[in-house]
């Protein structure tokens, strides 16, 4: 038996809130019913409620742009969904900017009934969907500028028309959270100057790797225990600026534990050391594999050991002929976006073997989406025998 409303006289959501079971209520169209564009109705996973709840949510985007929510470490691209069964808002009765009567306030209605008032028939909501943080912008934006060894320190009132950036810039352009937007900057190594964040040209990093190198064997610096004081001291007499001397370590170098501020030691990284220099001696294009490895051999620090396996990612090696070639391509130089990051590499060999293709995926992420998610989804692979390595083509 349908049990009547406990609440005679209640308005607005309330009414329908308060709603027994196998009860009804009547519904009427409120004095304000419309389109009502500026409501929208969005679903949220649980977890997400107390950050929207507690406003700790920015909405980033350009005019050309997709809308995507930004938490404080994740981001969220917003899609519509429709719904084709009728979905009826109800404003509170206690709304002030929905009053749900425009009548006398004073008159007394003899025979008050419960009715739910519908300010507006959503079409459907809104959804928050994970997505990787869109930081190819972030690069785009940093390579406008890099800073270069004539540049004038000083700044002036035109530095955002020349192309330089304060993080207020590059939250309101990037759409990434504040978290992913730092984490970038860091795989950028990128560095904070008078504010700016900036990029430091290739040519100016060599020169005060070369700088630090030369100094330790002036000095007779152990590369496995280099002061940092010592070190920018040193840089800053050759005229590099404090700030940078500082970011050549941290670019090329680790810090050990132990010391704190300008006290702290640091040890050069083999890797990151050697791959600066590999990447100098392929500046010009291709080279023969011996005549490579010979000059790369020769450039390293005396005490490091150079090896291909340090270099995946970021060269190519192919079989011309009888001779070996090797030639740079950075997997830093693609895009971060799995359908562009693919069709970049299928332009450049339409055939990968895994041992080749996987040092250039290895980094996408894809909220939800595992690395054989992707492989399945924009390649096709083939295995010509049981025991031969597996061959990835286009999809």
């Amino acid at each position: 038996m349908e049990q009547p409303n406990p609440n005679p006289g209640c308005r607005g959501a309330e009414a329908v809130l308060n709603l027994g079971s196998s009860s009804s209520i009547p519904i009427s169209y409120h004095p304000l019913f419309g389109s009502h564009d500026d409501i929208m109705l969005l679903e949220l996973d649980e977890k997400l409620l107390p950050d929207i709840l507690n406003q700790r949510v920015v909405v980033r985007g350009q005019p050309d742009e997709d809308a995507v929510l930004c938490t404080q470490s994740k981001t969220y691209a917003i899609k519509f969904v429709g719904n084709s069964n009728s979905i009826f808002l109800i404003p509170p009765s206690d709304q002030s900017d929905f009053p749900d009567t425009i009548v006398d306030p004073n008159e007394k209605d003899p025979n008050p009934q419960a009715v739910a008032s519908v300010i507006k028939v959503a079409p459907g909501n809104m959804e928050l969907v994970e997505v990787a943080p869109r930081l190819d912008k972030l690069k785009i934006l940093l390579l406008e500028n890099p800073y270069r060894s004539e540049e004038d320190t000083e700044m002036d009132l035109e530095m955002t028309e020349r192309g330089l950036y304060k993080w207020n810039h590059l939250v309101d352009r990037v759409q990434a959270s504040d978290d992913e937007l730092r984490s970038g900057l860091q795989a950028l190594s990128a560095v904070e100057i008078n504010g700016y964040w900036r990029v430091v040209d290739e040519k100016y990093m060599d020169m005060m790797l070369r700088m630090l190198l030369h100094n330790s064997v002036l000095n007779d610096w152990s590369l496995e225990e280099l002061g940092q004081d010592k070190v920018v001291d040193v840089l800053k007499s050759d005229g590099f600026p404090c700030k940078l001397a500082e970011h050549c370590l941290y670019v090329y170098g680790q810090k050990l534990s132990g010391g704190t501020g300008t006290s702290c030691m640091w040890k050069l990284d083999e890797k990151r050391v050697c791959v600066h220099f590999a990447r100098e001696i392929l500046r010009g294009g291709r080279k023969k594999m011996d005549n490579f490895m010979e000059e790369w051999k020769r450039k390293i620090p005396e005490g490091m050991e150079a090896s291909l396996e340090m270099l995946e990612g970021e060269v190519l090696t192919e079989k011309l002929g009888v001779d070996s070639w090797v030639r740079p391509f950075s997997v830093s130089s693609l895009p971060s976006e799995p359908a562009k990051r693919f069709s970049m590499l299928f332009k450049e060999r339409s055939k990968w073997e895994w041992n080749d293709l996987h040092p250039y995926i290895k980094d996408l992420t894809v909220p939800g989406l595992s690395s054989d998610g992707l492989l399945l989804k924009y390649t096709r692979r083939t295995q010509p025998t049981p025991t031969s390595e597996p061959v990835f083509c286009a999809r």
